[in-house]
Protein backbone atom coordinates (compact mmCIF):
# COMPACT_ATOMS: atom_id res chain seq x y z
CA UNK A 1 0.00 0.00 0.00
CA UNK A 2 1.37 3.38 -1.02
CA UNK A 3 2.28 5.67 2.31
CA UNK A 4 -0.32 8.57 3.09
CA UNK A 5 2.33 10.86 4.80
CA UNK A 6 5.75 10.10 3.71
CA UNK A 7 6.73 11.18 0.13
CA UNK A 8 10.37 10.68 -1.29
CA UNK A 9 11.53 13.24 1.31
CA UNK A 10 9.82 13.31 4.74
CA UNK A 11 6.33 14.52 5.71
CA UNK A 12 6.11 17.80 4.40
CA UNK A 13 3.21 20.51 4.65
CA UNK A 14 2.06 23.72 6.27
CA UNK A 15 2.10 24.12 9.90
CA UNK A 16 -1.27 23.78 11.50
CA UNK A 17 -2.79 22.34 8.65
CA UNK A 18 -2.60 18.45 8.30
CA UNK A 19 -0.39 16.70 8.67
CA UNK A 20 1.68 18.83 10.47
CA UNK A 21 -0.76 19.48 13.28
CA UNK A 22 0.19 19.70 16.69
CA UNK A 23 -1.51 16.21 17.35
CA UNK A 24 0.27 14.40 14.09
CA UNK A 25 3.56 15.71 15.45
CA UNK A 26 2.87 14.82 18.51
CA UNK A 27 2.40 10.87 17.54
CA UNK A 28 5.05 11.05 14.94
CA UNK A 29 7.51 11.06 17.86
CA UNK A 30 5.48 8.86 19.70
CA UNK A 31 5.51 6.45 16.87
CA UNK A 32 9.22 6.96 16.08
CA UNK A 33 9.76 6.27 19.67
CA UNK A 34 7.93 3.22 19.92
CA UNK A 35 9.41 1.77 17.18
CA UNK A 36 13.21 2.48 18.43
CA UNK A 37 12.29 0.71 21.85
CA UNK A 38 10.70 -2.39 20.27
CA UNK A 39 13.83 -2.37 18.15
CA UNK A 40 16.08 -2.43 20.68
CA UNK A 41 14.09 -4.91 23.04
CA UNK A 42 14.18 -6.98 19.74
CA UNK A 43 18.34 -6.74 20.05
CA UNK A 44 19.54 -5.56 23.17
CA UNK A 45 17.20 -5.10 25.88
CA UNK A 46 13.92 -4.61 27.25
CA UNK A 47 13.17 -1.13 26.12
CA UNK A 48 14.17 1.98 24.53
CA UNK A 49 15.49 3.44 28.04
CA UNK A 50 18.84 5.31 27.20
CA UNK A 51 18.24 5.79 23.65
CA UNK A 52 18.68 9.07 22.26
CA UNK A 53 17.10 11.03 19.05
CA UNK A 54 19.15 13.57 17.57
CA UNK A 55 17.12 17.28 16.49
CA UNK A 56 18.17 19.39 14.00
CA UNK A 57 16.39 22.14 11.64
CA UNK A 58 16.64 24.80 8.78
CA UNK A 59 15.31 28.47 10.06
CA UNK A 60 12.07 28.79 9.65
CA UNK A 61 10.11 30.04 12.04
CA UNK A 62 7.99 27.01 12.80
CA UNK A 63 10.57 24.53 12.89
CA UNK A 64 11.33 24.45 16.88
CA UNK A 65 7.63 23.97 17.46
CA UNK A 66 7.17 21.48 15.63
CA UNK A 67 10.86 19.86 17.13
CA UNK A 68 9.16 20.45 20.66
CA UNK A 69 6.08 18.45 19.94
CA UNK A 70 8.22 15.87 18.22
CA UNK A 71 10.47 15.49 21.17
CA UNK A 72 7.16 15.50 23.78
CA UNK A 73 5.83 12.40 21.83
CA UNK A 74 9.29 10.71 21.88
CA UNK A 75 9.55 11.34 25.41
CA UNK A 76 6.51 9.65 26.45
CA UNK A 77 8.12 6.39 24.66
CA UNK A 78 10.85 6.54 26.70
CA UNK A 79 13.21 7.84 24.36
CA UNK A 80 15.13 11.15 25.19
CA UNK A 81 15.94 14.26 22.27
CA UNK A 82 19.48 16.03 21.67
CA UNK A 83 19.29 18.91 19.76
CA UNK A 84 22.12 20.76 17.55
CA UNK A 85 19.72 23.66 16.79
CA UNK A 86 19.77 24.92 13.03
CA UNK A 87 22.33 22.72 11.27
CA UNK A 88 22.22 21.46 7.89
CA UNK A 89 20.20 17.85 6.87
CA UNK A 90 23.43 16.40 6.17
CA UNK A 91 24.83 17.57 9.60
CA UNK A 92 22.68 15.60 11.04
CA UNK A 93 22.39 12.21 9.04
CA UNK A 94 26.45 12.64 9.77
CA UNK A 95 26.47 13.42 13.69
CA UNK A 96 23.70 10.43 14.10
CA UNK A 97 25.73 8.01 12.55
CA UNK A 98 29.27 9.24 14.03
CA UNK A 99 27.65 9.85 17.68
CA UNK A 100 25.32 6.43 17.79
CA UNK A 101 22.26 8.29 18.70
CA UNK A 102 18.92 5.88 17.33
CA UNK A 103 17.72 7.95 15.04
CA UNK A 104 17.58 11.54 13.57
CA UNK A 105 14.79 14.06 13.20
CA UNK A 106 15.28 17.38 10.83
CA UNK A 107 12.54 19.64 10.71
CA UNK A 108 12.75 21.33 7.45
CA UNK A 109 11.02 21.63 3.94
CA UNK A 110 13.98 21.78 2.30
CA UNK A 111 14.19 24.30 -0.96
CA UNK A 112 10.40 25.14 -0.47
CA UNK A 113 9.11 28.44 0.80
CA UNK A 114 9.12 29.74 4.50
CA UNK A 115 5.48 28.79 4.88
CA UNK A 116 6.29 25.65 4.52
CA UNK A 117 7.77 22.65 7.04
CA UNK A 118 8.50 18.86 7.23
CA UNK A 119 10.02 16.21 8.76
CA UNK A 120 12.60 13.97 7.72
CA UNK A 121 13.42 10.90 9.66
CA UNK A 122 16.98 9.34 9.48
CA UNK A 123 18.15 5.91 10.74
CA UNK A 124 21.29 5.13 13.19
CA UNK A 125 23.08 4.93 9.73
CA UNK A 126 22.61 8.47 8.73
CA UNK A 127 20.63 7.05 5.96
CA UNK A 128 16.75 7.60 5.77
CA UNK A 129 14.93 4.82 7.30
CA UNK A 130 13.71 1.81 4.77
CA UNK A 131 10.19 2.14 2.75
CA UNK A 132 9.01 -0.22 5.48
CA UNK A 133 10.20 1.23 8.57
CA UNK A 134 8.53 4.46 6.84
CA UNK A 135 5.57 2.28 6.44
CA UNK A 136 5.14 1.40 10.01
CA UNK A 137 5.75 4.41 11.87
CA UNK A 138 3.03 5.97 9.73
CA UNK A 139 0.66 3.31 10.73
CA UNK A 140 1.26 3.70 14.07
CA UNK A 141 0.75 7.73 14.00
CA UNK A 142 -2.54 7.36 11.31
CA UNK A 143 -3.92 4.48 14.58
CA UNK A 144 -3.73 7.31 17.02
CA UNK A 145 -4.05 10.63 14.34
CA UNK A 146 -7.20 11.71 16.74
CA UNK A 147 -6.33 10.59 20.27
CA UNK A 148 -5.28 13.07 23.15
CA UNK A 149 -1.44 13.52 23.52
CA UNK A 150 0.27 12.76 26.67
CA UNK A 151 2.19 15.98 26.86
CA UNK A 152 5.83 15.91 28.30
CA UNK A 153 7.67 18.34 29.61
CA UNK A 154 11.06 18.77 27.16
CA UNK A 155 13.58 21.27 27.19
CA UNK A 156 15.52 21.34 23.82
CA UNK A 157 18.58 23.40 24.07
CA UNK A 158 21.16 22.97 21.21
CA UNK A 159 24.04 21.95 22.12
CA UNK A 160 27.09 24.07 20.22
CA UNK A 161 29.58 21.21 20.01
CA UNK A 162 27.59 19.52 17.67
CA UNK A 163 28.23 21.83 14.97
CA UNK A 164 32.07 22.20 15.49
CA UNK A 165 31.95 17.93 15.33
CA UNK A 166 30.62 18.32 11.76
CA UNK A 167 32.63 21.00 10.93
CA UNK A 168 35.49 18.83 11.76
CA UNK A 169 34.52 15.83 10.03
CA UNK A 170 34.22 18.23 6.89
CA UNK A 171 37.49 19.30 7.10
CA UNK A 172 39.01 15.94 6.51
CA UNK A 173 36.87 15.31 3.11
CA UNK A 174 39.36 17.73 1.50
CA UNK A 175 41.01 16.09 -1.97
CA UNK A 176 44.20 15.15 -1.53
CA UNK A 177 46.79 17.42 -2.16
CA UNK A 178 44.45 20.59 -1.83
CA UNK A 179 45.59 23.75 -0.79
CA UNK A 180 42.22 26.29 -0.39
CA UNK A 181 44.25 29.25 1.18
CA UNK A 182 43.62 32.90 -0.40
CA UNK A 183 40.81 31.02 -2.83
CA UNK A 184 38.29 33.27 -3.88
CA UNK A 185 34.65 31.65 -3.45
CA UNK A 186 31.29 32.84 -2.91
CA UNK A 187 28.69 30.85 -0.81
CA UNK A 188 24.77 31.69 -1.39
CA UNK A 189 23.49 30.26 1.81
CA UNK A 190 19.89 30.68 0.63
CA UNK A 191 19.00 32.38 4.18
CA UNK A 192 19.09 28.52 5.59
CA UNK A 193 20.69 26.20 7.32
CA UNK A 194 24.11 26.59 5.91
CA UNK A 195 24.46 30.81 6.78
CA UNK A 196 26.92 30.22 9.50
CA UNK A 197 28.26 26.93 8.75
CA UNK A 198 28.88 27.00 5.02
CA UNK A 199 30.78 30.41 5.59
CA UNK A 200 32.36 28.82 8.75
CA UNK A 201 34.09 25.83 6.89
CA UNK A 202 35.78 27.20 3.59
CA UNK A 203 36.90 30.26 6.10
CA UNK A 204 38.85 27.58 8.66
CA UNK A 205 40.54 26.52 5.45
CA UNK A 206 41.77 29.32 4.40
CA UNK A 207 39.70 30.41 1.56
CA UNK A 208 38.67 33.79 0.84
CA UNK A 209 35.03 33.78 1.81
CA UNK A 210 32.18 36.25 0.38
CA UNK A 211 28.75 34.86 1.92
CA UNK A 212 25.69 36.47 0.42
CA UNK A 213 21.94 35.25 2.23
CA UNK A 214 23.37 34.30 4.99
CA UNK A 215 21.37 36.18 7.56
CA UNK A 216 17.80 34.39 7.93
CA UNK A 217 14.95 35.97 9.58
CA UNK A 218 12.91 32.86 10.06
CA UNK A 219 10.87 34.03 6.43
CA UNK A 220 13.21 34.36 3.90
CA UNK A 221 14.95 30.86 3.56
CA UNK A 222 14.92 30.40 -0.43
CA UNK A 223 13.30 33.74 -1.16
CA UNK A 224 15.12 34.71 -4.39
CA UNK A 225 18.22 33.13 -3.61
CA UNK A 226 19.72 29.41 -3.38
CA UNK A 227 20.06 26.89 -5.42
CA UNK A 228 16.97 27.54 -6.95
CA UNK A 229 17.47 31.35 -7.93
CA UNK A 230 20.80 31.60 -8.52
CA UNK A 231 21.05 34.99 -10.28
CA UNK A 232 22.58 36.67 -7.92
CA UNK A 233 25.41 34.32 -6.79
CA UNK A 234 26.63 34.13 -10.79
CA UNK A 235 26.83 37.94 -10.57
CA UNK A 236 28.56 38.19 -7.07
CA UNK A 237 31.11 35.76 -8.86
CA UNK A 238 31.80 37.98 -11.86
CA UNK A 239 31.98 41.00 -9.62
CA UNK A 240 34.40 39.57 -7.21
CA UNK A 241 36.52 37.78 -9.40
CA UNK A 242 35.70 34.63 -7.31
CA UNK A 243 37.30 31.37 -8.21
CA UNK A 244 33.82 29.75 -7.88
CA UNK A 245 30.47 30.09 -6.45
CA UNK A 246 28.21 27.60 -4.70
CA UNK A 247 24.25 27.79 -3.94
CA UNK A 248 22.72 25.96 -1.41
CA UNK A 249 19.13 24.95 -0.76
CA UNK A 250 17.33 26.02 2.53
CA UNK A 251 18.48 22.62 4.54
CA UNK A 252 21.92 22.73 2.61
CA UNK A 253 21.55 19.52 0.98
CA UNK A 254 22.05 20.49 -2.37
CA UNK A 255 24.83 22.40 -4.06
CA UNK A 256 24.56 24.29 -7.56
CA UNK A 257 27.73 25.93 -8.59
CA UNK A 258 28.92 28.74 -10.71
CA UNK A 259 32.17 29.24 -13.00
CA UNK A 260 34.74 32.50 -12.39
CA UNK A 261 33.02 33.08 -15.89
CA UNK A 262 29.33 33.19 -14.13
CA UNK A 263 28.44 30.36 -16.08
CA UNK A 264 25.87 27.70 -14.00
CA UNK A 265 27.15 24.28 -13.36
CA UNK A 266 24.04 22.09 -11.94
CA UNK A 267 24.36 18.56 -10.30
CA UNK A 268 25.06 17.08 -13.63
CA UNK A 269 28.04 19.02 -14.46
CA UNK A 270 29.41 18.63 -11.04
CA UNK A 271 29.06 14.63 -11.54
CA UNK A 272 30.50 14.79 -14.69
CA UNK A 273 33.57 16.97 -13.20
CA UNK A 274 34.40 14.69 -10.10
CA UNK A 275 33.83 11.25 -12.67
CA UNK A 276 36.45 12.85 -14.67
CA UNK A 277 38.86 13.24 -11.51
CA UNK A 278 37.82 9.96 -9.74
CA UNK A 279 38.62 8.06 -13.08
CA UNK A 280 42.32 9.88 -13.49
CA UNK A 281 42.58 8.78 -9.86
CA UNK A 282 42.02 4.92 -10.67
CA UNK A 283 39.12 5.69 -8.31
CA UNK A 284 35.67 5.68 -9.97
CA UNK A 285 34.38 2.43 -9.19
CA UNK A 286 33.04 0.08 -11.98
CA UNK A 287 33.70 2.81 -14.33
CA UNK A 288 30.18 4.30 -13.51
CA UNK A 289 27.92 6.70 -11.84
CA UNK A 290 24.43 6.87 -10.69
CA UNK A 291 22.16 9.66 -11.60
CA UNK A 292 18.23 9.90 -12.16
CA UNK A 293 15.84 9.76 -14.94
CA UNK A 294 15.82 13.67 -14.90
CA UNK A 295 20.09 14.03 -15.34
CA UNK A 296 20.44 15.67 -19.15
CA UNK A 297 21.30 13.56 -22.22
CA UNK A 298 24.06 15.48 -22.36
CA UNK A 299 25.69 13.90 -19.67
CA UNK A 300 25.28 10.48 -20.70
CA UNK A 301 26.48 11.36 -24.33
CA UNK A 302 29.83 13.10 -22.23
CA UNK A 303 30.17 10.64 -20.09
CA UNK A 304 30.20 7.82 -23.17
CA UNK A 305 33.11 9.76 -24.94
CA UNK A 306 35.32 9.03 -21.61
CA UNK A 307 34.53 5.73 -21.40
CA UNK A 308 32.15 6.13 -18.57
CA UNK A 309 28.41 4.77 -18.28
CA UNK A 310 25.51 6.44 -16.65
CA UNK A 311 23.05 4.32 -14.46
CA UNK A 312 19.51 5.79 -14.05
CA UNK A 313 17.22 5.67 -11.01
CA UNK A 314 13.94 7.20 -10.49
CA UNK A 315 14.11 10.67 -8.81
CA UNK A 316 15.01 10.84 -5.18
CA UNK A 317 18.27 10.82 -3.54
CA UNK A 318 17.25 7.72 -1.50
CA UNK A 319 16.95 5.45 -5.17
CA UNK A 320 20.60 7.04 -6.35
CA UNK A 321 22.23 5.89 -3.09
CA UNK A 322 20.62 2.56 -3.05
CA UNK A 323 21.27 1.91 -6.76
CA UNK A 324 25.35 2.91 -6.07
CA UNK A 325 25.56 0.42 -2.64
CA UNK A 326 23.76 -2.33 -4.95
CA UNK A 327 26.29 -1.60 -7.88
CA UNK A 328 29.47 -0.87 -5.50
CA UNK A 329 29.74 2.72 -7.31
CA UNK A 330 30.76 5.56 -5.43
CA UNK A 331 29.73 8.57 -7.20
CA UNK A 332 25.85 10.16 -7.48
CA UNK A 333 23.24 12.28 -7.32
CA UNK A 334 20.58 14.19 -8.84
CA UNK A 335 20.80 17.34 -11.39
CA UNK A 336 19.31 19.31 -8.69
CA UNK A 337 22.66 19.06 -6.58
CA UNK A 338 21.95 16.38 -4.70
CA UNK A 339 25.68 14.83 -4.47
CA UNK A 340 26.52 11.47 -2.53
CA UNK A 341 30.34 10.63 -2.27
CA UNK A 342 29.48 7.67 -0.95
CA UNK A 343 33.45 7.11 0.28
CA UNK A 344 33.23 9.80 2.63
CA UNK A 345 29.25 9.94 3.71
CA UNK A 346 25.69 8.32 2.66
CA UNK A 347 23.59 11.12 1.81
CA UNK A 348 24.06 14.13 -0.15
CA UNK A 349 25.65 17.32 1.24
CA UNK A 350 25.72 20.63 -0.01
CA UNK A 351 28.83 21.84 2.17
CA UNK A 352 30.94 18.13 1.26
CA UNK A 353 29.63 19.07 -2.48
CA UNK A 354 31.64 22.78 -2.23
CA UNK A 355 34.13 21.39 -0.72
CA UNK A 356 35.17 18.67 -3.47
CA UNK A 357 34.53 20.70 -6.30
CA UNK A 358 36.47 24.14 -4.38
CA UNK A 359 39.81 21.41 -4.02
CA UNK A 360 38.86 20.39 -7.64
CA UNK A 361 39.69 23.66 -8.81
CA UNK A 362 42.66 24.63 -6.73
CA UNK A 363 44.23 21.41 -8.25
CA UNK A 364 42.77 21.40 -11.53
CA UNK A 365 42.18 24.77 -13.08
CA UNK A 366 39.19 26.72 -13.56
CA UNK A 367 35.17 24.87 -13.48
CA UNK A 368 34.93 25.64 -17.18
CA UNK A 369 37.18 23.63 -17.65
CA UNK A 370 36.14 21.09 -15.85
CA UNK A 371 33.16 20.63 -17.23
CA UNK A 372 34.30 21.28 -21.04
CA UNK A 373 32.08 19.08 -23.42
CA UNK A 374 28.67 18.97 -22.00
CA UNK A 375 26.51 19.73 -23.97
CA UNK A 376 23.23 20.68 -22.28
CA UNK A 377 20.80 19.41 -23.84
CA UNK A 378 17.05 21.83 -23.93
CA UNK A 379 15.08 20.65 -21.34
CA UNK A 380 11.70 21.56 -19.59
CA UNK A 381 9.57 20.73 -17.11
CA UNK A 382 5.94 21.49 -16.63
CA UNK A 383 3.87 20.67 -13.33
CA UNK A 384 0.01 19.90 -13.94
CA UNK A 385 -1.52 20.30 -10.96
CA UNK A 386 -3.81 17.20 -10.06
CA UNK A 387 -6.84 15.71 -7.95
CA UNK A 388 -5.36 12.48 -7.34
CA UNK A 389 -2.29 10.05 -8.76
CA UNK A 390 -3.43 6.97 -11.01
CA UNK A 391 -0.24 5.56 -12.80
CA UNK A 392 0.05 7.66 -16.03
CA UNK A 393 0.90 4.85 -18.21
CA UNK A 394 -2.56 3.79 -17.48
CA UNK A 395 -4.50 6.48 -18.69
CA UNK A 396 -5.62 6.52 -22.26
CA UNK A 397 -5.33 9.96 -23.41
CA UNK A 398 -1.81 10.19 -21.37
CA UNK A 399 -0.86 6.95 -23.00
CA UNK A 400 -1.30 8.42 -26.59
CA UNK A 401 0.23 11.59 -26.34
CA UNK A 402 3.15 9.53 -24.30
CA UNK A 403 3.31 7.58 -27.36
CA UNK A 404 3.35 10.51 -30.20
CA UNK A 405 6.39 12.16 -28.69
CA UNK A 406 8.29 9.31 -28.37
CA UNK A 407 7.99 8.35 -32.33
CA UNK A 408 8.43 11.97 -33.08
CA UNK A 409 11.78 12.02 -30.85
CA UNK A 410 13.19 8.86 -31.58
CA UNK A 411 16.78 8.64 -29.94
CA UNK A 412 16.61 12.46 -30.37
CA UNK A 413 15.56 12.76 -26.64
CA UNK A 414 13.85 11.57 -23.68
CA UNK A 415 9.93 11.99 -22.01
CA UNK A 416 9.95 11.41 -18.58
CA UNK A 417 6.27 11.50 -16.52
CA UNK A 418 6.29 11.39 -12.80
CA UNK A 419 4.20 12.52 -9.86
CA UNK A 420 5.80 14.96 -7.21
CA UNK A 421 6.23 12.70 -4.18
CA UNK A 422 5.54 15.95 -1.89
CA UNK A 423 2.98 17.76 -3.55
CA UNK A 424 -0.61 17.20 -5.67
CA UNK A 425 1.58 17.69 -8.85
CA UNK A 426 2.24 15.47 -12.02
CA UNK A 427 5.84 16.38 -13.88
CA UNK A 428 6.12 16.31 -17.54
CA UNK A 429 9.90 16.24 -18.41
CA UNK A 430 10.82 16.43 -21.85
CA UNK A 431 14.53 17.13 -23.28
CA UNK A 432 15.25 17.14 -26.63
CA UNK A 433 18.43 18.11 -29.84
CA UNK A 434 15.62 21.43 -30.55
CA UNK A 435 13.83 23.63 -28.17
CA UNK A 436 10.99 23.99 -30.03
CA UNK A 437 10.47 20.08 -30.06
CA UNK A 438 10.92 20.25 -26.10
CA UNK A 439 8.10 22.96 -25.93
CA UNK A 440 5.57 21.25 -28.36
CA UNK A 441 5.75 17.63 -26.50
CA UNK A 442 5.55 18.81 -22.95
CA UNK A 443 2.31 21.41 -23.87
CA UNK A 444 1.12 18.30 -25.60
CA UNK A 445 1.23 15.66 -22.87
CA UNK A 446 0.42 18.08 -20.03
CA UNK A 447 -2.49 18.97 -21.89
CA UNK A 448 -3.39 15.41 -21.65
CA UNK A 449 -2.43 14.98 -17.92
CA UNK A 450 -5.03 18.49 -17.65
CA UNK A 451 -7.88 16.97 -19.04
CA UNK A 452 -7.89 13.95 -17.62
CA UNK A 453 -6.87 14.99 -13.83
CA UNK A 454 -6.35 18.12 -13.85
CA UNK A 455 -7.03 19.69 -10.35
Amino acid sequence: MAKQLFGTDGIRGTPGEYPLTDNMLYWTGRALGESIAESIAATAGPSGIGARVMFGMDTRESGPHLAQLIAEGLAAAGVASVSAGVITTPGVACLVRENGFAAGVVISASHNPYHDNGVKLFAPTGMKFPDEVEAGIEARILARKDDAPARQNVRLTPDPKLDEQYLAFLRTRLLPGADLKGLRIVLDCANGAASKLGPELLASLGADVVAIHHTPDGRNINTGCGSLHPESLQKKVMETGAALGAAFDGDGDRCILASASGKLVDGDGILLAMARYLKSQGALRGGKLVGTTMANLGLERALDDEGLSLVRTDVGDRYVLEEMQRGGYNLGGEQSGHIIFLDDAPTGDGLLTALKLACLVQLRGPLDGLVAGLKVYPQTIVNVRVRSKPPLAEIPAVAAALDEANAALGNRGRVVLRYSGTEPLARVMVEAEHAADVQRWSQHIAQAIRSSLGA
